[in-house]
């Protein structure tokens, strides 16, 4: 698989990787994944002995967030993806892989300087009147930079880092084949696709990767939210944005993590909680579309008590039948109905035949009995959901990616919340929200739209049944009528016999050709005649090989 990477630049980032993990201690899996030998195979060389001085002190997840970290953009981002795996990973795992960070040096304003002409169309300084040289913020992917407009109004320039989607491509490249390798090599993490898995990484940082998009999300939750004076997204400046650059207003407010500042400023903690759980809370139950990062680096306090978000690259989206079962299952934790939970958990495993039905539900109720009168306000619903999170990997199961974020998202919600004001009741925010989505569902309206829906899909089918059947008539007077059923085990059990008739029948050639051979070479003339005697031998030939084919298969058969 790894000789497939025929690039010197390919092979170079691969050495880069493998002596990264090999300094952080993971030399097993290095070898494991068939990494080393190709890159022998190559002429680079992987140094074998270079593990770093103390790093084999730290436990495996701190070792993997910090070799994250060092091998760049890609992988930061795939760890901070993975951080919102709450399904997947323990809670020491997400700890770690949610400290990695995107705070990288700064690009030189000269090496930028040619990017933003030509994605501005002019000359940066005739756009602006003022332009800061030195950014405010450096990350991974990007850098920002404040300005002001020919009007004086303050804005911030975000700018792609010159060549990093080459950079995050060859990246891309390399870990597809490391997650389809590490499916066949690794059987313990067979279970969680990693395939699967990065194509929808993949997918999610190329998004990442066009700022216009992000743009595009953040004025859909600014519409979402029009007319409320609580939560202030900052306007896009479409003249100027692309897929490059994104220019939108500057928000004048006190960061998230500056508790101080908020102190300072005289604001009400207790209410900012509130009101931040309320706008998340309506992104999620309401509206489907929700910030999927909302930490205290995307956060702003402003002075009215109003709260400033940033940064929409990564959102989540929930259907409106995923809505209504997140409802359920919210509703089913504050309430403690031990069935109802179970029932969610296990419409979200879908169609998994290895599911234990009543072993989940049997975990569930000792899970959602041990808060049986609990008082609300004790209850914390991101750690609740956590333990649901743990209840699933422990089963064997893996979340939606949608669900996923949405977990990991109620989980820094109320992380916030409560550094915020350390008696948030996130349990009592959310009770008004699902109560007012479960009279949502059942609305008259509402019925009145599904019973039209039904109504029109159950028309479609019964117009057009008499010329589905007429078709089907047809086809079947005509002898084109194929009925294919497939059984798996059935044909597994006839390549089974298949091969082991193929064994008997290489098994009785061979005792033929020893038979016949030795008649040849004892024959009359087999000793002088120097015809019978090659014959005779090329025979005993034959026989060894085909022994050898014999032994084989069945090595093989048994190892498969």
């Amino acid at each position: 698989m790894w000789e497939a990477l025929g690039t010197v630049r390919d092979l170079g980032r691969l050495q880069d990787i493998a002596g990264v993990l090999v300094r952080y201690g993971f030399g097993d899996v290095v070898r494991r994944i068939g990494l080393a030998g190709a890159l022998e195979r190559a002429g680079r060389l992987v140094h074998w002995h270079a593990v770093e001085a103390g790093t084999l002190r730290l436990d495996a997840p701190a070792r993997v967030r910090a070799a994250l970290q060092e091998l760049g953009p890609t992988f930061v981002k795939l760890g901070q993806v993975l951080a919102t795996r709450v399904d997947l990973l323990p809670p020491r795992w997400i700890e770690e892989l949610s400290a990695l960070q995107n705070e990288v040096p700064p690009v030189e304003f000269a090496l930028i300087r040619p990017q933003l002409e030509e994605d501005l169309g002019a000359d940066p300084d005739i756009v602006f009147a003022e332009l800061e040289r030195v950014p405010m913020a450096a990350a991974s992917l990007a850098q920002a930079h404040r300005a002001r407009l020919p009007d004086g109004t303050p804005v911030v320039l975000k700018v792609r880092r010159p060549g990093i989607r080459d950079v995050v491509e060859a990246d891309l490249r390399l870990l597809r084949h490391l997650a389809t390798i590490v499916e066949r090599q690794m059987p313990e993490v067979r279970r969680y696709h990693p395939a699967d898995m990065l194509r929808q990484f993949a997918a999610s940082l190329r998004r990442e990767l066009d700022f216009a998009a992000e743009c595009r999300n953040a004025e859909r939750i600014a519409r979402n939210f029009a007319g409320r004076g609580d939560i202030v997204i900052p306007r896009v400046y479409w003249a100027w944005t692309c897929e490059r650059l994104n220019v939108q207003q500057y928000l004048e407010g006190i960061p998230g993590r500056d508790l101080a500042a908020v102190d300072a400023a005289g604001l009400d903690r207790a209410q900012l909680a509130r009101t931040g759980a309320g706008l998340v809370l309506k992104m999620v139950l309401e509206d489907g579309f929700f910030h999927a990062d909302p930490h205290p680096g995307n956060v702003f306090y402003l002075q009215d008590g109003a709260i400033g978000v940033i940064d929409f690259g990564m959102v989540g989206h929930l259907s409106e039948p995923r809505r209504f079962q997140i409802v359920r299952l919210l509703h089913g934790l504050v309430d403690q109905d031990a069935a109802a939970v179970a029932d969610v958990l296990v419409d979200w495993t879908g169609d998994d035949p290895d599911i234990d039905e009543a072993r989940l539900q049997e975990a569930v109720e000792r899970f959602v009995d041990q808060y049986r009168g609990v008082p609300l306000r004790d209850l914390r619903m991101g750690a609740m959901l956590g333990d649901v999170a743990s209840i699933l990997r422990e089963h064997g199961l893996t979340l939606p990616p949608d669900l996923a974020l949405m977990i990991k998202t109620f989980l820094t919600l109320e992380g916030m919340g409560r550094r915020l004001d350390p008696d948030f009741d996130m349990a009592s925010e959310a009770r008004p929200f699902l109560e007012r989505a479960l009279l949502a569902r059942y609305a008259p309206s509402v019925l009145a739209r599904r019973g039209r829906r039904t109504a029109t899909g159950l028309y479609d089918l019964l117009r057009d049944m008499p010329r589905d059947i007429h078709r089907l008539l047809r086809t079947a007077r005509r002898g084109r009528m194929r009925v294919q059923i497939e059984v798996d085990a059935l044909k597994a059990f006839g390549d089974q016999v298949d091969r082991a008739v193929s064994r008997l029948t290489m098994g009785v050639v061979t005792a033929a050709l020893i038979v016949g051979s030795s008649i040849v070479l004892n024959s009359a003339g087999g000793v002088t005649s120097r015809a019978l005697r090659l014959l005779g031998t090329v025979g005993f030939v034959g026989a060894a090989l085909g022994g050898l084919w014999v032994l084989f298969s069945i090595w093989r058969g048994g190892k498969r």
